[in-house]
């Protein structure tokens, strides 16, 4: 309800203090086409030492460090601290790429870690089961599961998990301390030579700070047990710094069974010199261990049998832990710069979910556990070379890019997370190669031309310890053709171009599995190790309004095979091609130094291309079956993507100066989505909206309030459609009750197709007590 919205705006304007005016800086120029890619503020860029190319040759230099008259009127980040040390941001290659500073991601009241994210233009972030698995994500009409099409990236070390228990791609950011954030370099679309798999949709790379002036602790306390306590220091060791943060928290949620998520987090990083010519060694430590309350039936919901925030089965949850060490290197010299970065990363994950109830196993229920134990080893460089084609302006770029999955898997049945029976368990070796190269030409000063090309090679091995038929090898390599051009500006305007090839891997067991792991008896056909995706946009970007900064990108995006959710499974499959169309659209006004508005709009239209016989066969036998509706609705084909969202907006304001009152209004719609295939399912539309108020002091004291679901709004956080089995159900009496009718096992595997629910949680409060020493 919009009057709802603008009355909170009113109420959150009215605390902040505006006893001085403050007179409007004037607006930046648009830089040319050679310089730093436009930030989503005027801030001046945060003191991080972020991995960074060169200006482009004969382009102006990143302009130097702000000083401390520049920063005096710019709202503070909320950690009381800014971060230090700075280096030059990408040159800007399509009107969707954006820079997001620190500071704008700690302005914002978010519920979890991962959700700080939805800074991102076009990104919706959320959860669908307890605090320490990886979140869901949204973007250009995509549901991203855990991370599939979405690559993630934290100072250069991959987020993404080949291969994994879960899902492809699986990107758990639980661990990210959103203090510890120095910049968020945004690019979509499968444009650019350097971005390889996971990235057709997007990429988001996170840099870290290396070091704040002076030490911060901070505590909060909120609704449903929440609490956490953070700290982060710096010292000068030799000529560089060592910074330390830490986390611990812990939360219930208001679920009916608490999640009793207890959550320890550490980093420590030494770096010195600066990104173009420095190092750093970072080290991390995270474990969590949780008790979650999965999606529900809405039919169990309506009939009284569940609450709203019930469990279905309360011994689901898992335990998670992370250890890793990376390292980054830079320099320059008279033909250009290099930089190279190597990482090591161990994890581990335990899961278990029950998502279709009492469907496949009417006794003991569906409840499974998924593990995941693997190194991930990897290392990258490239080589910058500056130079002229036919008196312009030229630079090359070539890259290399490798990666090995050391990974133990296992999936089997359980009972109140108590051992039933093994359903399959691998060992699997998985390398990767990625060559590139990209070359960037200045024919004009109002026309720049980015061609690319990557080569990527995969090959794995999966050794099955119970099935040998399932035991093989694969290999697949992939070449990706790009291009960009930039023209302008003119005017406070420029437009953008680009098209490429890009592509995603498939989990390596789906490339070597023949049979059935469940039932042997039903043999499988193997899926492609990697998925060819292609895509075009076409933007501008201007500033002819003073203060603000405006993009329009259309794009579209086709790929030779979806990856979807399996419900029964837990985890993804393989699935059709597809093809997406759509725009965004961003805004960002700054009409004075305390206050900050930004709205964004993205709208998709996403279609299956061809027809899914298997769905269609499925559908026509248990017609014949004299299957009852609720059995049959939802099941027919159809062309519709699961949870592709059509819509997906958000806007807000941020208000208050460096020191004093400050605040800030957030809204996040996802709009309605289709479930099944048919359509026959829809999701409810979520229109959330968070606040935050706070006074600040001259010497980094800070005590803040977040609300979030500021409205209480009854929404969900994701919605699936897909069968699933109760007892109470009249389906599971037919089938398996004290009188069986003798329906068909067809109609009882196939269960009662339902909505699948994860509510939003309610309003919650949450207190914060900072400062520095």
């Amino acid at each position: 309800m919009w009057w709802r919205g603008a009355s909170a705006l009113v109420l959150m304007a009215a605390f902040v203090q505006q006893a001085q005016a403050h007179p409007e800086r004037p607006p930046a120029e648009l830089p040319t086409v050679d310089v730093d890619a436009p930030k989503r503020t005027a801030k001046p860029k945060p003191q991080v030492r972020h991995e960074a190319q060169r200006p482009k040759p004969g382009a102006p230099r990143s302009p130097a460090p702000a000083t401390p008259a520049d920063t005096a009127a710019a709202p503070a980040a909320p950690s009381g601290a800014p971060a230090v040390g700075s280096g030059p941001a990408r040159p800007q290659g399509m009107a969707s790429e954006v820079v997001i500073t620190g500071e704008e991601i700690n302005a914002r009241p978010a519920t979890r870690p991962g959700e700080v994210l939805e800074a991102v233009p076009g990104l919706i972030v959320t959860q669908h089961s307890g605090e320490g698995k990886a979140n869901q994500y949204f973007l250009r009409g995509y549901n991203l599961d855990h991370g599939t099409d979405l690559a993630l990236s934290v100072d250069d070390v991959p987020v993404n998990m080949r291969t994994h228990a879960h899902g492809q791609g699986y990107a758990d950011l639980n661990w990210l301390m959103p203090e510890t954030i120095g910049r968020v370099d945004v690019r979509k679309g499968p444009y650019f030579a350097d971005e390889g798999d996971f990235a057709s949709a997007g990429s988001v790379h996170i840099g870290l700070v290396d070091s704040v002036p002076k030490a911060i602790a901070q505590m909060t306390a909120g609704s449903f047990g929440y609490r956490r306590f953070f700290g982060m220091d710096s010292v000068h060791v030799g000529d560089g710094h060592l910074l330390i943060a830490g986390e611990a928290g812990r939360y219930d949620g208001p679920w009916t069974t608490p999640d009793d998520a207890k959550k320890l987090n550490g980093l420590m990083r030494y770096s010195q010199g600066t990104a173009t010519d420095g190092f750093s060694i970072t080290g991390m430590a995270y474990a969590n261990r949780w008790t979650s309350t999965d999606q529900v039936p809405e039919r169990a919901i309506t009939s009284g049998d569940l609450g709203r925030f019930d469990a279905f089965d309360p011994t689901d949850g898992g335990k998670t832990n992370r250890f890793a060490l990376s390292g980054r290197v830079a320099g320059t010299d008279d033909a250009g710069s290099w930089k190279a970065n190597a990482y090591v990363v161990k994890s581990q994950l335990d899961l278990y979910n029950n998502f279709t109830y009492a469907l496949r196993d009417p006794v003991n229920g569906d409840q499974f556990h998924q593990h995941d134990d693997r190194l991930m080893l990897g290392a990258n460089a490239s080589r910058t070379f500056n130079g002229s084609f036919a008196g312009r302006p030229m630079e090359t770029t070539i890259g290399l890019q490798t990666r090995y999955d050391d990974i133990a898997l296992a999936l089997s049945y359980t009972n109140q997370r108590s051992f039933l029976r093994a359903v399959r368990s691998d060992k699997v070796g998985e390398g990767s190669v990625g060559l590139y190269v990209e070359n960037s030409v200045s024919w004009t000063d109002w026309l720049r031309t980015t061609v690319g090309y990557r080569g990527d090679y995969y090959q794995t091995h999966v050794y099955s310890l119970y099935n040998g038929n399932n035991t093989g090898d694969a290999a697949a390599s992939l070449g990706s053709p790009k291009v960009r051009m930039v023209i302008g500006p003119f005017n406070k305007t420029e437009f953008f171009l680009g098209a490429g090839y890009g592509m995603h891997s498939n989990d390596a067991r789906g490339a070597t599995t023949t049979e059935d792991p469940a039932d042997p008896t039903n043999k499988l056909a193997s899926s492609p190790l990697l998925v060819r995706t292609k895509g075009a946009e076409v933007g501008m970007r201007t500033r002819i309004i003073p203060g603000l900064d405006s993009s329009l990108s259309v794009f579209m995006l086709n790929q030779d095979s979806e990856i979807l959710f399996s419900g029964d499974a837990g985890d993804t499959a393989a699935s059709r091609p597809s093809r997406r169309y759509g725009f965004e659209l961003t805004n960002h006004y700054r009409p004075a130094s305390w206050i900050d508005i930004d709205a964004d709009l993205a709208m998709t239209h996403a279609r299956f291309v061809g027809t899914d016989s298997d769905q269609a066969a499925t559908y026509a036998q248990l017609v014949g079956l004299g299957a009852p509706a609720e059995v049959l609705r939802g099941n027919a084909p159809g062309n519709y993507i699961p949870n592709a969202p059509s819509m997906i907006a958000s806007a807000g304001i941020t208000l208050g100066e460096k020191t004093g009152w400050f605040g800030g209004l957030r809204w996040r719609y996802l709009g309605s989505t289709p479930l099944t295939e048919d359509n026959y399912f829809r999701s409810t539309a979520t229109s959330m909206f968070n606040g935050r108020i706070g006074f600040r002091d001259a010497n980094g004291w800070r005590i803040q309030l977040d609300v979030l679901n500021l409205l209480n709004t009854k929404a969900n956080q994701i919605s699936y459609g897909y069968g699933s089995l109760l007892p109470t159900d009249q389906l599971y009496q037919d089938c398996y009750g004290r009188t069986p009718k003798g329906v068909p096992a067809q109609v009882c595997q196939a269960g009662v197709m339902d909505r699948v629910l994860h509510p939003v949680e309610p309003l919650t409060f949450r207190v914060t007590v900072a400062g520095t020493f």
